[in-house]
């Protein structure tokens, strides 16, 4: 752990020279008209691993991690242009690390949009909408289903149509039509060399939600309390570059939430299912098709304290079905395909063992904010397969027979913020430990050792 420890000392310091100042802004700088929004942001993180849990995996790992973002919005009245680049590049990899576009991607259009933003709204009087139009980011709702992802290196966009209605008292309606985005270079040694390549429309992938959220609906009761349901579709096909599983998927869901306040009880339950076919794999000479039926279930129940620190304590539990016979013609797992993994889950980039996927995880969290400076959270999952004959996603090792048990191991994941310039400048620290459980120990194929340690230091400068 002496890489990180040298990190931790080198960010330490850049914060105790730095000042407390005013926030810097790109647009005051540079005296932009105020049609024209200037913003964006630089971030640095180096992590460091010991005890590789991937299939194939030995030793230990680090990675160096940079990525800029810089967006131009030109705002006309009602109707506004706006172009985002990104540059995700990383350095000190070696053959044993996982890379991949999704934390590689030098350059590149990360949006290019039209936003129509006075468009009436759907739910009467004091309801508003907007349609944006191109590539674009997509977040909605808790982020499980479709999100911007911010801690990994590269963002994710789509190209298509995202429709927002609003209303004063909170409510929200989207409905989405976009297909999603390639991101190139996607093979090593490309990565490893951070060359430039464009990223590219998958139009054979196309991905629509319509997704509605009632604010309030138990004003007596549960005041504050949210109502969503939404349903989320996939239709994919193979393309030239792009072979496919040929997935058909309708996911509907719901979820109800409570926001953290301080000396009140929150939740946050939310689950899907998914009904369609898909083939086994993408090998083009894979034709049979596969009945597809899986679920996934979060629940979360806290409570924060009205003490100076706001401490936030709280029971979680995420289920994600698994395969239960790989040799029907089922697929009854769960994939992760757009949506968040590392807010509920753990830690993720060159780390992350879990993923919503074939995973029985309870656990609980505790959050604390010292200041308006401050944030720190801590939590814990007893991670087990939902079905023990179907792999452990993230490490790529399975036991079709099942006799290597359930049980992935004890993962441990915390992280503190802390803004050394108030909203610019922010440090932030975390590690992670994943200690083998028996599915670990005994799988074929499996780790050596009996834990996996990780750890990162990451500056952000916002502007």
């Amino acid at each position: 752990m002496r890489r990180i420890l040298w990190a931790f000392a080198l960010m330490a310091h850049i914060c105790s020279v730095a000042e407390a100042e005013e926030a810097f802004r790109l647009r005051d700088a540079v005296d932009t008209p105020a049609w024209l929004t200037l913003k964006g942001e630089t971030r640095v993180r180096y992590e460091t691993l010991q005890g590789q849990f991937r299939a194939g995996g030995e030793g230990g790992d680090q990675l160096l991690l940079f990525r800029s973002l810089l967006l131009a919005e030109a705002d006309t009245g009602p109707i506004s242009f706006g172009v985002e680049i990104q540059d995700s590049r990383t350095y000190l990899a070696d053959a044993g690390t996982p890379l991949s576009s999704s934390i590689a991607n030098p350059l590149d259009l990360l949006q290019l949009y039209t936003r129509i933003d006075e468009l009436p709204g759907v739910f009467g009087e004091g309801s508003s909408s907007k349609l944006t139009l191109g590539r674009q980011t997509v977040s909605i709702g808790s982020k499980r289903q479709i999100e911007r992802v911010d801690f990994a290196n590269v963002i994710k966009s789509y190209t298509g149509a995202h429709f927002v209605s609003t209303a004063e008292r909170g409510d929200e309606l989207h409905l989405v039509y976009v297909v999603p985005t390639a991101r190139y270079p996607d093979a090593r040694p490309a990565l490893d060399d951070n060359e430039l390549s464009g990223d590219e429309e998958q139009w054979e992938r196309r991905i629509w939600g319509v997704h509605y959220r009632r604010a309030d609906i138990l004003p007596a009761l549960a005041p504050g309390l949210w109502g969503e349901v939404f349903a989320y579709g996939l239709e994919e096909r193979d393309s030239g570059d792009f072979p496919t599983p040929d997935r058909s998927y309708f996911a509907p869901g719901f979820r109800l939430y409570r926001k953290p306040v301080s000396g009140q009880w929150d939740i946050d339950l939310e689950g899907a299912l998914r009904r369609g076919s898909r083939y086994a794999s993408n090998d083009p000479m894979d034709t049979q098709s596969l009945e597809v039926e899986a679920s996934m279930l979060f629940a979360a129940v806290g409570y924060t304290f009205d003490t100076p620190w706001q401490p936030r304590f709280a029971l979680e539990y995420y289920h994600a079905s698994g395969d239960e016979d790989p040799f029907d013609l089922n697929y009854d797992q769960h994939e992760r395909l757009f949506g968040s993994r590392r807010t509920d889950l753990n830690n993720t980039s060159i780390h992350g063992p879990l993923t919503p996927a074939n995973l029985n995880a309870p656990g609980f969290r505790v959050e604390v904010k010292p200041g308006a400076r401050w944030d720190a959270r801590f939590y814990y999952h007893a991670a087990h397969l939902a079905s023990k004959t179907d792999s452990w996603v993230i490490a790529k090792l399975r036991d079709p027979s099942g006799q290597s048990g359930d049980f992935i191991g004890h993962t441990l994941d915390g992280r503190a913020r802390y803004w050394v310039l108030p909203d610019s400048l922010r440090l932030e620290l975390g590690a992670s430990a994943l200690m083998y459980g028996e599915f670990a120990k005994d799988v074929p194929g499996g780790p050596d050792g009996d834990e996996t340690l990780f750890g990162y230091a990451q500056l952000t400068f916002t502007f």
